[in-house]
């Protein structure tokens, strides 16, 4: 097993294809905007509030989201909200539906890392299910389809749990500690303040054409 000083910290997972899909809306805004100035000049630029909302919403929705991985706690950062897990309070590693970050108070699931669908199972090799921490496997070797290392969840998890793994062998974490310990949760007011800004400006554009 590596110790924790192998791994290096912190880890920022990202989901594979949130890249792209930011990257389609950001596309999408800025060939609507140069068409709208194109076509009506500055006028043109009253339209672009709602392609301006596209391109902020495929930053948040795609971009934005994370897992980080350090040796004090994961971070999930989700759109709205980022939660930040001591790894002292973390007592399982869910697959079922999202990468799933379960405490004595609650489970926290990530928004970067979905369980896949069953296109992303059947695309599964045994290769994908080979060599994942011990706390991955039910009973008779059994996984979740979330598990499988070619998924958003299961690569997610797989760092996680390797780490997680690292650190109790490494006498770094404090299982004495699981009840007290709580997650810390960030609300990201600014992040949902542009959203409503966006949101508004493209209903008054909305109402002016």
């Amino acid at each position: 097993m590596n110790s924790p000083s192998d791994v290096a910290s912190p880890i920022i997972f990202k989901p594979r294809f949130g890249k792209w899909f930011a990257g389609l809306t950001w596309v999408l805004a800025g060939i609507g905007i140069a068409l709208s100035v194109a076509g009506d000049g500055v006028d043109g630029l009253i339209s672009a509030w709602p392609l301006l909302a596209l391109a902020y919403f495929g930053w948040l929705l795609f971009w934005y989201p994370s897992v980080v991985i350090a040796d004090d706690a994961v971070t999930l950062n989700n759109p709205l909200r980022s939660i930040s897990v001591p790894w002292a309070a973390l007592i399982h590693v869910d697959t079922k539906f999202a990468l799933s970050l379960v405490t004595v108070r609650g489970s926290h699931t990530a928004w970067a890392a979905p369980a896949p669908g069953v296109w992303g199972t059947h695309r599964g090799k045994p290769e994908h299910v080979q060599g994942l921490p011990e706390s991955s496997y039910g009973p008779a070797q059994s996984i979740r389809p979330g598990d499988l290392k070619n998924t958003d969840s299961g690569a997610a998890a797989f760092l996680v749990r390797t780490h997680w793994a690292a650190l109790v062998d490494g006498g770094l974490v404090d299982a004495d500690a699981t009840e007290t310990t709580a997650a810390v949760t960030r609300i990201h007011w600014i992040q949902i303040g542009c959203a409503v800004a966006l949101l508004a400006a493209t209903l008054i554009a909305f109402s002016l054409v």
